[in-house]
């Protein structure tokens, strides 16, 4: 089947017909590095029943343990590594309104973290139904939930680290102790847990003009961007109010 629109010209066709290809051709390495991840060798085993801070069924903070976070059947867990607070040479704005903005600005959330949860909370909803998903902050877990509230986040699960060594672990924070966007995977085998895949490509050498992207198939903001002609702004940063709430 070809596909035309209205008022294109040949010129036009045969160029989208060669990106077509290339489309396709991406199509297949996506599946082929999901289906090589797929197959990796069991990861290490973790070294501990890592104890968070979050929320209980009354509303109060309580000890949740990593392996409280896999729900019956469910034996997938996506952590995200939320860098609240944000790293200290990041000096774009903070939050203008509520309990966050009186924190200082080196203490508060990252912009694009926050970009990137608003985007999921709706998501979670769906992707409960087949793993488990929370959001790690090193912040306290006060600041965490005063912040989701201001952002109108519903369906996050959110828990602090601040008391455990989770972030250190699993390369969410530098030699420093400042935090680090990673993305960590864990797998349930009968009494064991063990780690499955994290976010590395956030530590690989990119070349010239590229970004880490190392979450880049899961995001919608930029993906929708590059369907554009302008493609990803070069100039532009995630705030946290670009958006009303």
């Amino acid at each position: 089947m070809t596909t035309t629109f209205p008022g294109e010209s040949a010129q036009y066709r045969a160029a989208r017909d060669l990106l077509l290809e290339q489309e396709i051709e991406l199509r297949r390495a996506i599946e082929a590095v999901a289906a090589a991840r797929r197959a990796l060798p069991p990861g290490g085993p973790v070294p501990e029943d890592y104890v968070f801070a979050g929320l209980g069924a009354d509303g109060a903070q309580a000890e949740v343990r990593l392996s409280e976070l896999f729900a019956p059947g469910k034996d997938s867990l996506a952590i995200y590594s939320y860098m609240f607070p944000r790293h200290p040479s990041d000096t774009r704005p903070g939050p203008e309104h509520g309990q966050t903005a009186r924190l200082q600005l080196e203490e508060g959330p990252c912009p694009s973290c926050t970009a990137l949860l608003d985007q999921l909370d709706g998501a979670v909803e769906h992707i409960g139904q087949r793993m488990n998903f929370a959001i790690v902050a090193k912040a306290p877990l006060a600041r965490v939930t005063a912040f989701a509230e201001e952002r109108g986040w519903r369906r996050l699960r959110l828990l602090s680290s601040a008391a455990n060594t989770y972030n250190r672990d699993y390369a969410a924070q530098t030699a420093e102790g400042f935090s680090m966007p990673m993305l960590n995977v864990f797998h349930r085998d009968g009494d064991a847990i063990r780690h499955f895949w994290g976010s590395e490509l956030l530590y690989a050498p990119t070349e010239p003009g590229q970004d880490p992207r190392h979450v880049g198939t899961l995001e919608p903001l930029w993906n929708l961007f590059d369907f554009t002609p302008d493609g990803r702004p070069g100039d532009w940063e995630e705030q946290l109010g670009y958006c009303c709430r």
